[in-house]
Order: C-alpha cells, then structure tokens, then sequence
C-alpha cells in the first residue's frame, strides 16, 4: 500500500466532503476563501500533515488540521480518520441564528400554510389588520 505524505488543497477539501465537487473546492481557493496555515492558497497548493486549513462557507469559518490524505473521496463517517475539525462552537452557532431570528419559522413536513394560517402570520408580522 502506497502511502501518500501530500495533497493538494481543493483534492483534500473535496475528499473530507467539505465542497459538492472538486471544481467548487478549486473555485473556492480562486475566490479567497481557503487558507493554509493563515495564508491564502492557490487550489494546487500543497497540504502536509499537521497543516490548519480555514475553509469559509459563508456564514461560517471552518477550520480543519490535516491528519492524513484520503485516496478518494471518503465516507461521511471516515472523514475523522484524514481530518480533524477545530471549529469554535461560536462559528457553528451562526447556522442555527437564523432559525431564532426567523420570527415565522414553520417546521418541516408541515405543509403550505392555510388561508387562515396566513392571515395570523401577517398580522403578527404587522402587515394585516385583525379581521
């Protein structure tokens, strides 16, 4: 088994599962978003074990340290085994803000709103009258 002891950065983000497609992780490092150690890199740039990539996928700032380097794209549930992900609960929160802020949140599954429904929601909104 030949071990591999390099990578480089859109390969490794595509393996760990953090973009869709290669070419969304090479698009990634184009546009500013990925960072290497705390310097911007360039899609063929290199990763090392040991290294501490920033991925940002707006809202959020991902950080991962380099464990190891996948021959291919992983399973979800081996992505522990090349990546080891360092980021604050902080950044994680910011998913979830949208949910509390969203005062008409409605919960999946539960279909389109009635007529009625939607004359609550406006006028809780403050956007109907109460009749």
């Amino acid at each position: 088994m030949v071990s591999v002891e390099s990578l480089r950065v859109d390969k490794w983000l595509w393996c760990i599962r953090a973009c869709k497609t290669r070419s969304e992780a090479a698009e990634s490092c184009r546009s500013g978003r990925v960072q290497v150690n705390g310097t911007e890199a360039k899609a063929s740039r290199e990763l090392k074990v040991g290294d501490t990539v920033n991925f940002r996928k707006p809202p959020v700032i991902y950080t991962y340290r380099v464990v190891g380097f996948p021959k291919s794209r992983v399973a979800a549930k081996l992505v522990g085994e090349f990546a080891d992900d360092q980021t604050p609960q902080a950044e994680r929160d910011k998913l979830s803000v949208d949910r509390l802020t969203n005062f008409a949140y409605r919960e999946r599954g539960t279909g389109r709103p009635t007529k009625k429904d939607r004359r609550q929601l406006d006028f809780l909104m403050g956007e109907g009258s109460d009749f």
